[in-house]
């Protein structure tokens, strides 16, 4: 069993790509998860397109304006998703992850917008969210309070892969970290 009130001492984060924002109607195309102490010094890392039937994907990423948006690569993207792992043998791999990085420690999900991340896994995921902590590092929240408190915002590219934006999502993390260093009273 997981002990939830234990401090944490590693970081899971995470990046999902998807047809669409709800997890009911919606699936999952593309996972990858990376494992980093506080320092962000990556301890593990693993990268997963989830199968699906391309005609299947398209047809559900069309109904969102985003596809529109999608990078010039989504052709090929969607191609390669019938060479993908099937969603439950991800879920064990993810949990395999887990265990071997987490042990009993809490598993905390990292990254922008995680929440909604969160809502997929528990969706097509149960077994994996019943390793994960309650808490959540949300990069969001704080890009929030930058925003509000400071006027600093970070630059980043919508590049649609879900490794591309856990790196992303940590070196916007870093950033606000380190501006807020520089800049203390």
């Amino acid at each position: 069993m997981i002990d939830k009130h234990k401090i944490p001492t590693k970081l899971l984060w995470v990046d999902l790509e998807m047809t669409g924002l709800d997890p009911v109607k919606d699936v999952i195309l593309e996972v990858a998860a990376e494992v980093t102490d506080f320092n962000f010094k990556t301890l593990a890392s693993y990268e997963a397109r989830v199968s699906h039937k391309p005609e299947l994907v398209v047809e559900r990423m069309q109904k969102n304006i985003w596809w529109k948006d999608y990078p010039e690569n989504r052709d090929e993207f969607v191609r390669k998703l019938g060479q993908g792992k099937p969603t439950k043998q991800v879920e064990q791999e993810l949990i395999a992850l887990v265990d071997e990085q987490f042990g009993r420690n809490p598993a905390i999900l990292a990254g922008n917008s995680i929440h909604n991340d969160r809502n997929f896994i528990k969706q097509w995921w149960p077994a994996l969210d019943l390793k994960l902590h309650y808490r959540m590092l949300d990069v969001t929240a704080f890009k929030l309070y930058m925003m509000g408190k400071y006027g600093v915002e970070f630059e980043k590219q919508e590049i649609h892969r879900a490794f591309d934006d856990i790196q992303a999502s940590i070196a916007e993390w870093q950033y606000y970290l380190d501006w807020l260093k520089q800049h203390q009273a």
